[in-house]
């Protein structure tokens, strides 16, 4: 069973091939992530990934509910992970004081980052350490999440990330208190935010690793790499720090837009004609809400471009939040802010809820006569790597004859 609301991206993608057009004339430099994403969101819960199938015990109705992709590109998967992540994170996180930081840099850093895509792992790292080197100089250890955001509000490249972090943390050196009070001053943010960047590229052309973008290939030693990036010292970066907050359901719910859901929700896609897209976004200069017409081609290269890597990992954590050392720390932090700390189980929506939330009804009741359906089989139809081979008939829609 779908959930479909509005516009779906996926009717966008199949219509008059479009996503197939874009594949033939660009598959050269499509990353095979991209290509693996896009197929996965077309097939999802089309029963070519496989279904569960439901009988019922009083009247043998039977009913099938085809499984989904699980794609963070899928509107509807995307979704649901970030929901369980929002639940999760909310009953795992220490209940305290939070504030959210997020670290931009200029327009002209942004395509570095497309050209060098290895640079995306590296500053996450280098965002935390900013703030844990502030915060040892304040005599406490914070705990640190973060995610990496490539794009803006109008699916243009953005390069930036949103961190949260607990506005105070466990006291130095031995960690045996709580430290309550704490404030990170924007001027240190911005100035060791500004110099870890262009140090990190710097040291990055110096080892030969760095693609200079194609406007900068008059550019051929590091001594005139060096003295183009100088004049980045003089310009505006922009370091916006949210008010601290004790509301962790609302923070965990800021930094859950940013995480695991496509560049643009359906939502806000107000009109396809076959030709265009348009959609809705908002402007975060004016705060007004505008809109913006888009071929359906540039629209789905502006989207595919956002799709991360396999096995990147889009949300960190540092401090005493990091995976390695969080068992032994968060314990002693719930002792110390007394709470009652981490849930024993994770937070899982099925797809059962899913549909009864949006729709108001129970999937696997009979609607025949009411009675509870019981699931005879699971089948799994294909591989998916056998799955991509049939590229080409998926990218037009052609599932019924799959």
């Amino acid at each position: 069973m779908e959930i479909v609301t509005g516009i779906r991206l996926r009717d966008i993608f199949i219509d008059n091939g479009n996503w197939w057009k874009l594949f033939i004339k660009h598959r050269e430099c499509l990353r095979w992530s991209i290509i693996v994403n896009v197929i996965k969101m077309l097939t999802c819960r089309t029963g070519l990934l496989g279904y569960h199938t439901y009988v019922c015990p009083d009247c043998n109705h039977t009913f099938k509910a085809p499984h989904s992709c699980k794609s963070r590109f899928c509107s509807s998967c995307g979704k649901r992970a970030t929901d369980d992540w929002i639940k999760n994170s909310f009953n795992t996180l220490p209940d305290t004081t939070w504030q959210h930081i997020t670290f931009t840099m200029p327009s002209m850093f942004w395509e570095f980052f497309w050209m060098n895509r290895n640079l995306m792992n590296k500053i996450p790292s280098i965002a935390a350490r900013i703030i844990l080197t502030l915060s040892q100089q304040q005599g406490f250890y914070p705990g640190i999440y973060l995610a990496i955001h490539t794009f803006g509000r109008d699916l243009k490249r953005n390069m930036h990330i949103h961190l949260s972090t607990t506005a105070g943390g466990l006291a130095l050196p031995d960690k045996a208190k709580w430290v309550k009070k704490c404030y990170f001053f924007h001027k240190s943010l911005k100035s060791m935010w500004r110099y870890e960047i262009i140090t990190l590229l710097r040291k990055e052309y110096k080892s030969g690793q760095l693609k200079l973008t194609p406007n900068l290939r008059h550019i051929k030693d590091y001594y005139a790499f060096n003295s183009w990036l100088d004049q980045f010292y003089q310009k505006t970066w922009n370091v916006h720090l949210k008010e601290q907050s004790n509301n962790l359901k609302e923070n965990v719910e800021y930094l859950g837009r940013y995480l695991k859901r496509p560049p643009i929700g359906e939502t806000r896609i107000t009109d396809y004609d076959g030709i265009s897209v348009t959609y809705e976004y908002l402007d975060h200069y004016t705060q007004e809400t505008k809109t913006m017409s888009l071929p359906a081609l540039i629209f789905i290269a502006n989207l595919i471009t956002h799709i991360p890597d396999r096995y990147f990992r889009n949300i960190r954590y540092y401090g005493f939040l990091a995976n390695r050392i969080r068992g032994k720390y968060l314990p002693l932090v719930n002792h110390l802010l007394q709470k009652t700390g981490q849930t024993a189980q994770k937070v899982y929506t099925t797809w059962r809820s899913m549909i009864r939330k949006t729709f108001g009804y129970d999937p696997i009741k009979c609607p025949e006569c009411g009675a509870r359906m019981a699931l005879e089989s699971i089948v799994f139809t294909r591989k998916f790597k056998n799955i991509i081979p049939l590229h080409k008939q998926i990218a037009h829609g052609y599932f019924q004859l799959l």
